[in-house]
C-alpha cells in the first residue's frame, strides 16, 4: 500500500472535523472501494466484555453517524446497558482510517421508518424472521421464519417496522483522522469535543 497523497496539515484542516469526513467518505466513494460505509461498531457487555463487528453507516451529518439493527441483538443489548461506543473506518487501500468515540442514541420508529422501506422486500422480511444473535438449532428454522412472515406479508404488501428493530444515532465526541506517510511517521489528527467546541490535536503516529 501507498503512502496516503493526501497528508494530513493542520493548518489545513476544517474546524469541523464532520466536514473532514465527508471529503474523506467522497474520496473512498471515488476510489471506488468496496462496501464504503462499512464499519466496524465496538461495544461493551455489562460483563465489561468488548464486541465488534462490521456494520453500515446509512447516514451522517453535524448531528451524528446512524446505522440500523436488530435491538434485541447482542449489540443492541451492549447499547441498552452501556451507551459508549466506537467506530473504526478502515479505508486500507488508500492509507486512511477514521476512529470516533461517542455515544449512541436510540431513533424512534417514525425516523426508523423511511430507511426500512427503502430496503428491499426481502430484507424487510429477513428483519422479521431473524431473530439476531439467538441460538438456532439449524438453517432450516431460519428459512421456515421466513417463508411465514413472506406468506404474511407477500411482494407488494406493506411490511411494518418490527418494534425490535430500529436506528441509532452516533453522537461523536472524538475523531481522529490517520494517514499513512513513509517510515511508519504516519499523520493522526484528533478532535476532540470540549463542551460546543472541537479542539485539534496532533497525536504520535
Amino acid at each position: 500500500m501507498e503512502p496516503s497523497r493526501h497528508p494530513l496539515d493542520e493548518a489545513e484542516a476544517p474546524a469541523d472535523p464532520v466536514v473532514l469526513f465527508s471529503r474523506w467518505m467522497d474520496d473512498v466513494v471515488s476510489a471506488g472501494l468496496p462496501e464504503p460505509t462499512a464499519m466496524v461498531l465496538a461495544t461493551v457487555s455489562p460483563a465489561g466484555r468488548p464486541r465488534a463487528r462490521t456494520v453500515l453507516l446509512k447516514d451522517f451529518g453535524p448531528d451524528g453517524f446512524v446505522f440500523y439493527t436488530n435491538r434485541s441483538s447482542a449489540k443492541g443489548q451492549h447499547m441498552a446497558g452501556n451507551p459508549y461506543v466506537c467506530l473504526v473506518f478502515p479505508w486500507h487501500p488508500i492509507q486512511r482510517q477514521v476512529i470516533i468515540e461517542g455515544s449512541v442514541q436510540a431513533l424512534s420508529t417514525s425516523e426508523s421508518e423511511p430507511y426500512f422501506h427503502s430496503r428491499p422486500h426481502g430484507s424487510q422480511l429477513g428483519a422479521w424472521a431473524s431473530q439476531q444473535s439467538a441460538v438456532l438449532a439449524s438453517r432450516a428454522e431460519l428459512e421456515a421464519r421466513y417463508q411465514e412472515v413472506e406468506a404474511r406479508w407477500p411482494e407488494g404488501t406493506a411490511v411494518p417496522v418490527p418494534e425490535f428493530w430500529g436506528g441509532y444515532r452516533v453522537l461523536p465526541d472524538v475523531l481522529e483522522f490517520w494517514a499513512g506517510r513513509p517510515s511508519r511517521l504516519h499523520d493522526r489528527l484528533r478532535y476532540r469535543r470540549e463542551g460546543l467546541d472541537w479542539v485539534l490535536e496532533r497525536l504520535a503516529p
